[in-house]
């Protein structure tokens, strides 16, 4: 046997012991593609495992779509979907899902929702059946909306939103946080514009047609289906309580105003003091000047020795009644019980 016979026989042994590999490693999925025509062929793998794509993960994927009935989504797009970090199983779950719920959902828009970090799969089931969200959230540890009415009664009130999924604004849209505050937001606000607590418990249902009608789930990644107020009850009379703390207030500043006039009544009173004192010191430097006057007018001879006896002895009776006066009314003092 020549070199060139020789050369041919390894060639062709190496091609088999290859295409024995190939075939050996992608026999079942090559198989189930066959008979299942999902158009995934021997080669087509070879390529997926070169790009590193997982031939297993994308021939399932076109096996559920063929069965399902979805032939519009091609291979290629699952490998992008696959290399660009995406969940191809859950995006074609969601899919079929969608399509036996008469959703509309194209790939495109599944793929953008799960890259997007969204849960596609449960967005679909929350279309189908929706949820219900508390307001307010259980977990931010209150149980009950506060909001006051225009007599001062605060009323509790706690609703329960029911939800589904917009898969349109999925992308970019809020979540129940946002859903949850608005819908509080306006129950505060309807609650507020009545003029007594009586009439929202009359009518709670005035509280739901106002939620529904405000449009409060624009821009939020769900669509309101209905708002039910599942308990109203009463809560502190605010309205009283403001006027009682009004009233004390209003008590602290009068008494402030009180002290304030006693302050400065007793500052006039001592003002009134010092100038009786002032006065007196100007009546006793005045009764100084009357003995000089007598002695001036003794020296010159306009007051004789008797007139001087005379007023000597006035003097002398007027301190001995004021004495026998003062003597009295101690006295008396003492007798009263």
């Amino acid at each position: 046997m020549g070199f060139p016979k020789l050369a041919m026989f390894f060639a062709i042994a190496a091609a088999l012991l290859i295409f024995l590999f190939v075939f050996l490693r992608y026999a079942n999925l090559w198989v189930r593609s066959i008979l299942t025509k999902a158009g995934v062929g021997l080669l087509d793998m070879v390529g997926m495992s070169l790009r590193r794509v997982s031939p297993a993960t994308i021939v399932n994927a076109r096996v559920n779509l063929v069965q399902a009935r979805i032939s519009d989504i091609d291979k290629q797009d699952l490998e992008a979907h696959f290399l660009a970090g995406g969940d191809v199983p859950r995006v074609v779950r969601s899919l079929i899902a969608a399509d036996r719920a008469k959703i509309p959902l194209n790939f495109e828009t599944a793929a953008g929702i799960d890259l997007a970090g969204r849960d596609l799969l449960d967005a679909v089931r929350t279309y189908v059946t929706p949820k219900v969200i508390d307001c307010p959230n259980p977990a931010s540890g209150k149980t009950e909306v506060a909001a006051i009415a225009k007599d001062g009664i605060q009323v509790l009130a706690k609703a329960r939103v029911t939800v589904r999924t917009n898969l349109n604004r999925l992308v970019g849209g809020a979540g129940e946080e946002t859903i949850i505050a608005r819908v509080g937001e306006a129950i505060v606000s309807t609650i507020g514009s009545k003029d007594s607590h009586k009439s929202v418990l009359e009518n709670p249902d005035e509280i739901t047609k106002t939620v529904l009608g405000s449009g409060l789930d624009a821009g939020t990644a769900f669509e309101i289906v209905s708002v039910d107020i599942a308990d109203v009850d009463i809560g502190n009379n605010i309205g009283a309580r403001l006027q009682a703390d009004q009233a004390e207030a209003d008590k602290r500043v009068a008494q402030a105003l009180a002290e304030k006039r006693r302050a400065m009544a007793v500052a006039a009173e001592q003002e009134f003091k010092a100038s009786v004192v002032e006065n007196r010191a100007k009546v006793v430097l005045a009764e100084v000047e009357v003995p000089k006057a007598m002695a001036d007018a003794l020296r010159s001879g306009n007051l004789g020795v008797m007139d001087l006896q005379r007023l000597q002895n006035i003097q002398s009776d007027t301190k001995m009644r004021t004495g026998i006066a003062q003597v009295g009314d101690t006295k008396s003092e003492t007798d009263t019980p």
